[in-house]
């Protein structure tokens, strides 16, 4: 069967790409990314909070010099850093592996394929888009149901609608993966095009 010249390397960079977008992507979310911003980044709201995501109590003297700001602004920042940092590894690793393997990305193709992840990873994370997506598709249910259970220091059972072991998180990852086949097509297509190398 005659295959055009450059689909063996579209290929291997397609698969090497979409290998270290997907496997990276829980690496990032769980070692890279720091507890506070987990925390945080799915703060809404006008109310004004301190920078540790508590709202402001004005009866509390001992918190009167702390800066504040709302919910949602303290929420903005901290997926923009965590975006940021996941953005950061998976630049580095990309450039790295392709190049340890011999192959040079062109520039446009990697901002590209770092943009469609990061700019949908943050849309993803602040939690609206998600939970929008979850009710178009009738997985608001799967939401509700699989919640993780938590039990406080002292012996409070709480559940948790977003956190480790619930379907929202289940949710969350394979969006991320799903966007980075996405991503990775993106990529393969803009270095490997005609023209696309010089």
């Amino acid at each position: 069967m005659h295959r055009p010249p450059n689909t063996t390397e579209r290929l291997a960079l397609f698969g090497t790409l979409l290998a270290t977008f997907g496997e990276l992507h829980p690496a990032c979310d769980h070692w890279v990314q720091g507890s506070k911003t987990a925390s945080r980044k799915r703060l809404y709201g006008d109310h004004l909070v301190y920078p540790d995501g508590c709202a402001v109590d004005p009866d509390d003297p001992d918190r009167d010099n702390e800066p504040t700001r709302t919910a949602s602004s303290l929420g903005r920042r901290a997926v923009a850093c965590h975006v940021a940092s996941y953005t950061a590894v998976q630049l580095g690793a990309t450039i790295a592996i392709t190049r340890a393997f011999g192959y040079r990305i062109t520039p446009t193709a990697l901002l590209a394929g770092a943009a469609i992840n990061a700019g949908t990873h943050a849309a993803i994370d602040r939690g609206a888009l998600l939970l929008w997506l979850a009710k178009k598709t009738g997985k608001t249910g799967y939401i509700e149901h699989c919640q993780a259970v938590r039990l406080d220091d002292d012996g409070t059972v709480t559940k948790e609608i977003n956190g480790p072991g619930s379907a929202w998180m289940e949710l969350d990852a394979a969006l991320h993966r799903a966007i980075g086949i996405g991503a990775a097509a993106v990529t393969t297509w803009l270095t490997t095009r005609p023209g696309g190398r010089r």
